[in-house]
């Protein structure tokens, strides 16, 4: 079965182009893409499509923790705060209830344009810190919420042996998400069968504070091929601790030891100085930046300006999911780097001197390489995800193709993306999920569970 749709204007990986006409197969690849050409009656229409955007980091449990953080303290709030919280959050969560968030996550995500997900998944033990009968458990859930919504997913268990530098040992909170090498890569080999042109399983050592420089090493000789993740440089906290116990600085240290390359995603990377700026751009390593969650943990900004100069590579996620939407992260990426240099226009090339148009096309091939599948791209073999825009908004009409992605990432916050292909399913139609309603209604059973189980502790 091949079926198709014919744009008026798509975005494909050479630019804008015009009466592209895109087909697809039952396995959800595109196997055509071909501008010029002439809509056959019945086709399906629409005037923008674009490419659907990756969302190269996200933890899916902590959607359900949105906004429930933002109460000042008795003393001053940082991120480390928030993670003590965030961990009280983790004790109570069950594994029916991390499906149900997924799902509500995911289903958000693609309905703001999203068309893939990287999960940087570290619950893995129940709630007292023992081994599910089935080591993937909580895995296979993330994984069932993905089948459920549509959306594409890489998926990361989580190497997480440590709670600090010298291999400290994991404090109580921490017990849910302990794990090591021959864990995580049982986990993985679990979830092998779940693996399609949906779904990819790669793995990430949670950061250099939680493995081991040996342990990486290890993890990523038992995964040839397959994405690696891992946070780093997040913290000036995690920076001092690094020096103190290495000598070195946590993107320095790292790469003194590990051969980084394109199917490495550093995450944040926030704190960096110029020679690990150049040296991670000439790596290949996508830089993976989150600004909506790295601006509510109070992170920093990330030194894109000098990273783009020397050629870096990156992608957005939504992490902690304060936002689901990409063109947030797009804004906030810029904005924040127009506020710490006090210009405006910062992320271009000379060859690329629309910011809207650079940040989409180098946030879809620094997603891509992080997401290790086939996506970010229309062009056959690519798979069939695509957004649709909304043109019958205001912010669309009368314009011209170079003015399209600045209306949709700088102008106003409707959001744009009207329906949504994703892995030759039209789960979005008309702005609505295909299951928005069944979805919703499990989420809020989970969060009222949720609820009541934080009351009794409080009693």
């Amino acid at each position: 079965m091949t079926t198709a749709l014919f744009a008026r204007h798509a975005l494909l990986p050479q630019g804008w182009r015009r009466d592209v006409l895109l087909e697809w197969d039952a396995h959800g690849d595109l196997t055509r893409v071909a501008p010029g050409a002439t809509a056959s009656p019945g086709t399906r229409q629409a005037q923008y499509v674009l490419p659907g955007m990756v969302n190269l980091h996200s933890h899916a449990f902590q959607r359900a923790l949105g906004g429930l953080t933002e109460v000042a303290g008795d003393g001053p709030d940082s991120f480390w705060t928030w993670r003590d919280l965030m961990y009280r959050f983790a004790s109570r969560i069950t594994p029916s209830q991390i499906e149900a968030i997924a799902a509500q996550l995911f289903a958000e995500c693609l309905r703001h344009g999203y068309t893939s997900v990287c999960e940087f998944h570290y619950l893995q033990r129940d709630v007292d810190g023992a081994a599910y009968a089935r080591p993937a458990e909580t895995a296979e859930r993330v994984a069932a919420a993905g089948q459920a919504t549509g959306m594409g997913l890489t998926l990361l268990p989580v190497l997480y042996s440590h709670a600090g530098f010298g291999e400290k040992p994991l404090a109580p909170a921490q017990a849910r998400f302990r794990t090591n090498v021959d864990e995580v890569l049982g986990i993985v080999e679990a979830l092998s069968p779940l693996r399609s042109g949906q779904l990819e399983v790669g793995a990430a050592p949670h950061s250099l504070r939680a493995a081991t420089i040996g342990q990486i090493r290890e993890l990523a000789a038992g995964l040839p091929g397959r994405p690696l993740h891992i946070h780093i440089a997040e913290q000036q906290g995690e920076v001092e601790q690094c020096l103190a116990h290495a000598g070195r600085r946590p993107v320095e240290y790292l790469m003194d030891h590990i051969a980084l390359d394109a199917r490495w995603c550093l995450v944040h990377a926030t704190h960096l100085n110029d020679t690990e700026v150049a040296a991670l751009a000439r790596s290949g390593a996508v830089a993976g930046l989150c600004p909506t969650t790295e601006a509510n943990l109070g992170d920093g900004l990330f030194p894109l300006a000098p990273f783009v100069e020397a050629g870096g590579r990156f992608g957005i996620g939504s992490d902690s999911h304060v936002s689901q939407s990409p063109v947030e992260e797009l804004r906030w990426l810029e904005y924040g780097q127009r506020l710490l240099h006090q210009k405006r226009n910062v992320a271009y090339t000379p060859a690329q001197r629309d910011v809207a148009g650079f940040l989409w096309q180098a946030a879809l091939g620094g997603g891509a390489d992080a997401a290790g599948r086939r996506v970010g791209r229309l062009e056959a073999g690519s798979r069939a995800d695509l957004l649709v825009l909304d043109d019958d908004h205001p912010n669309l009409d009368g314009i011209i193709e170079a003015e399209v992605l600045g209306r949709v990432v700088f102008c106003g916050n409707d959001n744009l993306v009207r329906d949504v292909l994703c892995g030759g399913r039209w789960v979005v139609e008309n702005r609505r999920h295909m299951a928005q309603e069944a979805i919703a209604g499990r989420y809020r059973q989970a969060l009222n569970q949720l609820r009541a189980v934080s009351q009794e502790v409080a009693k």
